[in-house]
This record gives structure tokens, sequence and C-alpha cells, in this order.
């Protein structure tokens, strides 16, 4: 699974850190899931997604091989 996790961050003028501490995640994470390394939980999604204010399909979709 890709995101848009990235360029949100960019368009919200917010670091990897400040993403992880509003969200209740380490910075780590929010690099791996940047990385394509990590698939986040449904919950995880949906609150990256309501702080964004984008549906999830508009930072998350699926790759060919999902």
């Amino acid at each position: 699974m890709k995101n848009k996790i990235k360029i949100e961050r960019a368009i919200h003028d917010l670091t990897q850190a400040d993403l992880a501490e509003k969200i209740g995640v380490s910075r780590q994470t929010i690099n791996a899931m940047e990385k394509n390394k990590y698939v986040p939980s449904t919950v995880l999604s949906l609150k990256i997604a309501k702080l964004f204010n984008k549906p999830v399909e508009e930072i998350f979709f699926l790759e060919k091989d999902d």
C-alpha cells in the first residue's frame, strides 16, 4: 500500500515528529510509513486522514500487487 503522508505533511508544514505527536506514534513509525515499510492499522489510517481532513482513499491507496 502506498501513501501520500509526506506530501500532506509538507502541505500542512509538519515534521515527522510533529505528525507523530499529533497521532500518538513515534517519529520512526511515520518514517516507516512514508517509506512504505509499515502498513498502518485502520485506526491509525483514520487518525491521519482526519488530521489532514481528507478521505482515507486520498492518502492511502493500493498498489497493483496488493
